[in-house]
């Protein structure tokens, strides 16, 4: 999709400026119901988009993201513009840089149609926790995007936006393009700057692309990565273009499959879908064998001890002096025996400005992290990490791709988890290991499952790679969707 809006613009069938408009149409049409948008920057979009348009009018040459309208999930900072990461903690807060990824794509001259909806701070499985408002699944408006990056992906299903950008620390990227049925990637922890994303847990957070096709996420991914001064964690790269690497053949790559991943609780139907994927594969001339990766169980616990200790950490800062919403009525604390003072405006300013969910994951992170504790929960959940990284690692010595559904079903019903904490957090079972593992994985359509109530919804199947091979990950994908 981006190589022909590309080709339009360079040929003078249209100009960035018609695209952007027409994109901006298509928001208001249809997000009153998707509300996959935040905040929309149209004075910044239409002059990047004029200048474009200049550009090609003198024949200067042009990157391939130029002048193509985008959207950026609103945990990542763009100079002069509302960021909230969907919380009232951050209600007013207007970041005055920008985000390297960012920086790196006005560089490249994309077109910024605004900031999208998530789970506040990231921490969801389906948006519903935003602090302003629930994003809807354009495949089906009664269901949820997924999350957190619900609403760049429903921005990318829903046609209001070519391409996106999200972030994911266990799974934000790839299950909410899974639920939406558009491809997401998750990069090696390392391949994208964190510089300018609002932390949530920082070693698990990564910077990705949502788009329509393999190819348009290996377009994105090429232009946002490399060293950044900013971010020690980021490594080298020369100029590497992923989409040169999208040959189509997979005749000689191994791919395993987790015995472990196929156990019971599985929706029968993705079960049934997943399958045919891996018998498509094997046509396609890919050697396709079970394997074994025997810590896989005890992710989603160490992950939920890890992640909540490092949120605790990380949203120590918002406490209403140097960003944001700050609760300074000048009255004693809504808390017993505090008086007025500073420590009252810290109380208060944390219970009115954060949502339920983040106070939740803050208490079981402050909890682990706290004297006596830390050895019996976080160390140990630290130790199972390591184990399941060393599972990776003696895995991929054997297999090229490590392949499973994406999520164990389809995109579930607005409301209906939300009581439920533990099953919303088994919605990211299958995606959190590359996270703590820290391996690139990529979601991709792998067919449709019509549900009881005649809707065909859409199920995306999770490829994971070697450290820093995605051109690999990529290639697969794309070789399965183009066959």
């Amino acid at each position: 999709m981006i190589k022909e809006l590309h080709e339009k613009l360079i040929s003078g069938e249209t100009t960035s400026t018609k695209l952007t408009e027409e994109y901006f149409g298509k928001i208001e049409k249809k997000d009153k119901d998707i509300q996959a948008y935040l905040t929309l920057t149209k004075d910044l979009a239409l002059e990047q988009a004029r200048a474009v348009d200049e550009k090609i009018k003198k024949g200067e040459a042009v990157d391939i993201l130029a002048g193509l309208p985008c959207a950026i999930k609103d945990n990542m900072c763009i100079a002069g513009v509302r960021t909230t990461a969907a919380s009232k903690i951050l209600d007013n807060y207007i970041a005055p840089y920008d985000a390297t990824a960012i920086r790196k794509l006005k560089e490249k001259k994309a077109v910024f149609l605004g900031k999208t909806n998530l789970d506040e701070f990231a921490m969801g499985s389906s948006t519903e926790n935003s602090a302003y408002q629930i994003t809807r699944n354009p495949n089906d408006l009664e269901r949820v995007p997924g999350g957190s990056s619900g609403g760049s992906a429903a921005a990318v299903a829903g046609d209001e936006a070519v391409w996106a950008l999200g972030s994911d620390t266990g799974g934000s990227i790839r299950q909410p393009a899974s639920f939406c049925g558009i491809v997401g990637l998750k990069p090696t922890y390392g391949r994208v700057s964190r510089h300018g994303l609002l932390a949530m847990a920082s070693s698990l957070d990564q910077i990705g692309p949502l788009a329509k096709t393999v190819e348009d996420a290996a377009i994105v991914l090429s232009r946002i990565i490399g060293e950044d001064g900013k971010d020690a964690t980021v490594a080298s790269e020369f100029g590497k273009k992923y989409e040169d690497y999208l040959t189509g053949d997979i005749s000689k790559i191994k791919i395993g499959v987790p015995k472990e991943y196929m156990a019971d609780g599985m929706d029968e139907k993705v079960k049934e879908k997943f399958q045919e994927a891996v018998d498509k594969f094997k046509k396609m001339g890919a050697e396709v064998r079970e394997i074994s990766l025997p810590h896989s169980k005890y992710s989603l616990a160490a992950y939920y001890l890890i992640m909540p200790s490092e949120v605790s950490s990380n949203l120590a800062r918002f406490d209403g002096i140097k960003y944001g919403f700050r609760a300074d009525d000048q009255k004693d604390s809504d808390f017993d025996g505090i008086a007025r003072n500073l420590f009252e405006t810290y109380l208060d300013t944390r219970k009115y400005g954060l949502g339920k969910e983040v106070k939740r994951r803050i208490f079981l992170g402050t909890y682990a992290l706290s004297a006596g504790y830390y050895d019996a929960y976080y160390l140990k959940a630290q130790k199972v990490r390591a184990l399941i990284k060393k599972d990776f690692e003696e895995t991929l010595e054997e297999v090229d791709f490590i392949f499973s559904p994406t999520t164990p079903e389809t995109a579930f019903k607005i409301g209906e988890k939300t009581e439920d904490p533990l099953r919303m957090y088994l919605s990211d079972v299958f995606t959190i290991s590359a996270n703590l593992s820290g391996v690139p994985a990529i979601s991709f359509p792998i067919g449709k499952i019509n549900e009881e109530d005649g809707k065909e919804l859409p199920i995306g199947g999770q490829l994971m790679g070697k450290w820093f091979d995605e051109e690999g990950i990529l290639n697969a994908a794309h070789a399965f969707e183009i066959n």
